[in-house]
C-alpha cells in the first residue's frame, strides 16, 4: 500500500498515462455518444453555427439504409463462416505441433509469421493469385491471359479457372477468397493460444489415456478439448469481436472499391460503412453505425460467455 501522505507521488507518476487515456479514449467515446444523438449532425456545418435538435434520428436512417443492411449481412457471413473453420484448424494444428518436438521451434515461427505480416501487403498477395491479368503482346496484338496462381493449380488438375474477384465475379466467390484470407490471417493467433493451453496440460492425462488403450479421436474429444475449453472459448469470443471489425482484408484484396470493378461496395463491411459516412462528412451517422457495432458486438460475446458457462471447464 502507498502511504497516504506520499499518494500525490503515485499520481504524478500516472498523470501522463491517465492525460493520454482520457483524450484519446475516454472523450473519443463521449463524443462518439453526443454525435450519435444529434440528429444529421456534421462537423463541418457545427462550425457554421448550425443547430442540431437532439434524437434517435440518425439510427433510424442507418438501419432504414439498404447499404448499411448490406454491410451488415457481409460483415455477419464472414464471421459465421471464418470463426468456426479457423478455430478448428488451430486446434488440430496446434495439436499436431504439440506432439512435434524436433522442429516445433521453427514450424511455430513460420505459422506466426503472418500475424506480424502487414495485412495489406497480405491481401495484395492474395489478390495476385486469385487474379486473373490478360496483356496485349506480340506483333499482332495478342491478348495473353494469365489465370493466376489458384487457377493454374485448378487447371493442372483438369479443372477450368474461375473468376474470383475480377469483373464479373460472383458474390459467392468473392466470399469464398474472402474466407480463405481471413481463416489464414487468424490462424497465428490462435495456434499461438491454443498451444500455450495444450503445453500446460498435465501429461499425465495422456499418459493414464494410453496405458487403456485410448484412442487418438477419443483422446482429442474426450481429454484435451474439455481441458482447453477455456482457451478456445476465449479464441471464439476474440474471433467474432475481430470478425464484426473486419475491414483491411477486403481492402487488401479489392482495394477502397470493397468489391469489384463493376459492383463497387458489394462487401463492403460495418466498419468500412462508418469509414465511408466519415468521410462524406456525416459524422452523426458515422457515431451511430458505431454504437449499433458496438451494441451487436456486446450481443455476440454476451451470448458466447453465457454458452461458455455450461461448456467450458475449468
Amino acid at each position: 500500500m502507498v502511504d497516504s501522505k506520499n499518494s500525490w507521488k503515485a499520481w504524478l507518476y500516472l498523470a501522463p498515462a491517465l492525460v493520454l487515456l482520457l483524450v484519446f479514449t475516454v472523450w473519443p467515446i463521449v463524443n462518439t455518444l453526443r454525435m450519435a444523438f444529434l440528429e444529421d449532425y456534421s462537423g463541418l456545418m457545427e462550425k457554421g453555427g448550425a443547430v442540431f435538435n437532439f434524437g434517435i434520428g440518425n439510427f433510424l436512417k442507418v438501419i432504414q439504409y439498404q447499404r448499411f443492411l448490406n454491410c451488415l449481412k457481409t460483415t455477419a457471413l464472414l464471421c459465421v463462416l471464418t470463426v468456426p473453420v479457423s478455430t478448428v484448424l488451430a486446434l488440430l494444428i496446434s495439436v499436431a505441433l504439440n506432439s512435434i518436438k524436433g522442429l516445433q521451434k521453427v514450424l511455430q515461427t513460420i505459422f506466426f509469421l503472418p500475424y506480424v505480416t502487414n495485412s495489406i501487403a497480405i491481401g495484395m498477395v492474395f489478390a495476385a493469385m486469385f487474379n486473373i491479368v490478360g496483356s496485349f503482346l506480340g506483333s499482332e496484338n495478342e491478348l495473353i491471359v494469365t489465370a493466376g496462381i489458384i487457377n493454374n493449380v485448378i487447371e493442372f488438375f483438369g479443372g477450368s479457372h474461375v473468376n474470383w474477384i475480377n469483373v464479373g465475379s460472383t458474390y459467392a466467390a468473392n466470399i469464398f477468397v474472402m474466407v480463405v484470407y481471413i481463416v489464414w490471417k487468424a490462424l497465428p493467433f490462435k495456434i499461438l493460444i491454443l498451444l500455450g493451453g495444450l503445453q500446460s496440460i498435465n501429461k499425465q492425462y495422456y499418459d493414464a489415456a494410453k496405458v487403456d488403450g485410448t484412442s487418438k479421436s477419443r483422446i482429442l474429444t474426450r481429454i484435451t478439448v474439455p481441458l482447453l475449453s477455456p482457451m478456445i472459448a476465449y479464441v471464439v469470443i476474440t474471433s467474432f469481436i475481430n470478425g464484426f471489425k473486419e475491414y483491411t482484408s477486403i481492402v487488401g484484396i479489392f482495394g477502397e472499391n470493397m468489391g469489384p470493378a463493376d459492383d463497387k461496395g458489394r462487401l463492403n463491411t460495418m466498419v468500412g460503412f462508418i469509414y465511408d459516412a466519415l468521410s462524406s462528412n456525416n459524422q452523426g451517422r458515422a457515431s451511430a453505425a458505431a454504437l449499433i457495432l458496438f451494441a451487436i458486438i456486446l450481443v455476440v460475446t454476451l451470448i458466447n460467455l453465457q454458452v461458455s458457462k455450461k461448456r467450458v471447464h475449468y
